[in-house]
Order: structure tokens, then C-alpha cells, then sequence
């Protein structure tokens, strides 16, 4: 993840769709289970004047945040936030409630408790179990969602003004061919990796002509991941 999420189609792609989500809020934002700090440099870069945070279980992943960030990143667990109640007036989280070690309801509870009333969250996760693969063990991702399911999940935690959407689509068929066909073993590598320059810019480019496509309001049934925005009630 560090060595390719600069630059790698997917990251670029994905972090563009969290910033048009999270929009400009009027406060302290924390991008809760940062990794190795991709997104929270995206955002200073973006947003340099935004009171940017994060948190992190794994201890030389916030380090590294910390240091490709610029940003405060606290190490701990989304499951107990080492923060006070309504610090924040956003939450970005981007493929943690699937993880193994993640109760999602335990997660969102604490989210909730640390946003401001009226407070945004922005999630983001992979979409359909049966999309499940050699790519999610690798990641240890232990579960795949319906844009459905997100949204019981975001309304049963208090949630509210719930928006959902599935992105990656244009790009599906592909990935159903390379996890279920050409990746199938179990033993197969995460499609984390650095692509050849001509594949990752062709790539890229269709995630922003389906960027352009959605502004104009085209709806996508199906994808690859689902984005999910809410506000705190």
C-alpha cells in the first residue's frame, strides 16, 4: 500500500470520490483506519488549511502516515477511539469496516460518538460477496456489502440523510475476470501492485470517465465498491 498508493489507478481513483464526498467541513476531520496516510496527504494537499487527522491500528503504518502525511495520526483501534465525544465534524473510512478485526456496529457506534451532531461520515467498502477472492484474503477483508446493507448498517448506528452509491462499475466485467478466473486460487496475490504506466493511465481514465458520467447523474446498479456518505443525528 505505501509503495503504490500515490499512484496506483485504483487509490487515485477512490481518493478523488472521498474528497467530492466529505466536501469542505467546518472542522476537525479524521480518516479513521489511515493506512500508511495516502488519503490524509490527498487531503492536506487539497484542503492544506483543514484540521486533518488520523488513526491507525498498526503502529509503523501511523508512523508512516505521520511522515507522508505531515498530519497528527494516533495509533489505536476504531473499535476504541482515543478521542473525546464530538471531536470531529467528519469521519473518512475507507475499507475498514470489512476488515477481519472490525465489528462493523462496534465501529460505526464509535464513529458516531465521535462526530459532532450533524457531523459527516464517509465510508467506503467493497461491494458483493460473491465477489470475494484471493484479493480480500490477502487484505484480510472478511466481508463484501450491498449498497443495502450499507445502508441498514448506517441507519441501525444513528445515522441519517444516508446516501449510497456503487462505483468501479465500468470496470467490473474486468474484475470479475481477474479475481474469479485469472486469480482464483486461494494463494493468488492482492490486486494491490504498481501497473505499467499505459495500463494504470487507461485504467485511471475510465474511473474518471465514470466520475463524469455519475455528475451528470447516470445511475450505476452495480460495482466494485460502494461509496457511502451520512450525517450524524
Amino acid at each position: 500500500m505505501d509503495a503504490v498508493e500515490d499512484g496506483m489507478w485504483w487509490y487515485r481513483a477512490l481518493h478523488l470520490r472521498v474528497l467530492d464526498a466529505l466536501g469542505q467541513p467546518d472542522g476537525r476531520v479524521l480518516d479513521a483506519g489511515c493506512g500508511t496516510g495516502g488519503f490524509l496527504a490527498k487531503l492536506k494537499q487539497a484542503h492544506p488549511a483543514m484540521l486533518a487527522e488520523g488513526l491507525e491500528y498498526n503502529a509503523e503504518a501511523a508512523a508512516r502516515a505521520r511522515q507522508k502525511s505531515g498530519a497528527p495520526v494516533a495509533a489505536g483501534s476504531v473499535l476504541a477511539m482515543p478521542f473525546a465525544d464530538a471531536s470531529f465534524a467528519a469521519v473518512t473510512s475507507m475499507d475498514v469496516l470489512c476488515h477481519a478485526a472490525v465489528e462493523p456496529g462496534l465501529a460505526l457506534a464509535e464513529i458516531r460518538r465521535v462526530l459532532t451532531p450533524g457531523g459527516r461520515l464517509v465510508l467506503n467498502l467493497p461491494a458483493f460477496t460473491w465477489l470475494h477472492s484471493a484479493h480480500d484474503l490477502r487484505v484480510r477483508n472478511a466481508r463484501r456489502f450491498t449498497a443495502g446493507q450499507v445502508r441498514g448498517l448506517l441507519q441501525a448506528a444513528g445515522f441519517h440523510a444516508i446516501r449510497t452509491r456503487y462505483w468501479n462499475s465500468l470496470l467490473l466485467p474486468l474484475m470479475v475476470v481477474q479475481r474469479k478466473i485469472m486469480a482464483s486460487a486461494p494463494d493468488d496475490r492482492s490486486d494491490v501492485a504498481a501497473f505499467p504506466p499505459w495500463q494504470n493511465g487507461i485504467l485511471f481514465g475510465m474511473t474518471e470517465l465514470e466520475r463524469t458520467l455519475a455528475r451528470l447523474g447516470l445511475p450505476f446498479p452495480a460495482g466494485g465498491s460502494i461509496l457511502a456518505a451520512a450525517t450524524r443525528s
